[in-house]
């Protein structure tokens, strides 16, 4: 039997198979230490991967009525560029009529010109990971600027110490993960055991 959404082991066997998922002794850009390192786009290059997660994640929102009754007049949103593969799979498992990224500029998140107030149809906002929510709550912050309502919003994965609702509308996630992270190398248990550390960037 084929399962509609499948279980959280079975995503993270599919990330740890693509190599999206790994875990050894990681430094961050921001001198934060992990036993853990996700690295999205590798599961998002195999289009068969791809597709499974997308449609896995647009199944979470199908269940929604606020979101099935409106298909498929919705907006499909990335807050960054990490994030546009997901968009443009949970796009197409829905049907919905509009795709939109933002993007940094200036340090402030926004869309390419000519995006008019009132021009965004009620937003389901989906990246491929969320681990602070920070680039969530500044999307949501945008569309609203817009005149638009949210009323999904999703990962692949989201940490634990990421918001659990935006707006009053819970995150769906295919992943819940406890993340460990250490501030610095002092309190780092890899670093403790001599394991030798790899930097990554986001």
């Amino acid at each position: 039997m084929v399962e509609l959404i499948p279980s959280q082991d079975a995503v993270m066997q599919i990330l740890k198979r693509t190599g999206a998922f790994r875990e050894g002794h990681f430094i961050y850009p921001n001198g934060k230490h992990s036993p853990h390192y996700f690295q999205m786009p590798l599961a998002f290059r195999y289009y068969d991967t791809a597709r499974v997660l997308a449609v896995a994640l647009s199944r979470k929102f199908r269940l929604e009525k606020d979101i099935s009754s409106q298909l498929p007049k919705v907006s499909v949103i990335s807050p960054s560029s990490g994030g546009i593969p997901v968009a443009f799979g949970v796009r197409d498992a829905l049907s919905a009529e509009q795709i939109y990224w933002a993007e940094q500029e200036n340090g402030e998140r926004q869309f390419r010109q000519y995006v008019n107030q009132g021009e965004v149809n009620p937003c389901i906002i989906v990246d491929d990971i969320i681990r602070s929510g920070t680039a969530i709550e500044e999307t949501v912050t945008l569309v609203k600027s817009l005149g638009a309502r949210i009323i999904g919003c999703g990962a692949i994965v989201r940490f634990d110490s990421a918001p659990e609702e935006v707006e009053g509308v819970p995150i769906k996630s295919l992943v819940d993960f406890d993340a460990r992270m250490y501030e610095s190398g002092d309190d780092c248990v890899e670093c403790k055991d001599g394991a030798t550390p790899e930097t990554v960037r986001y």
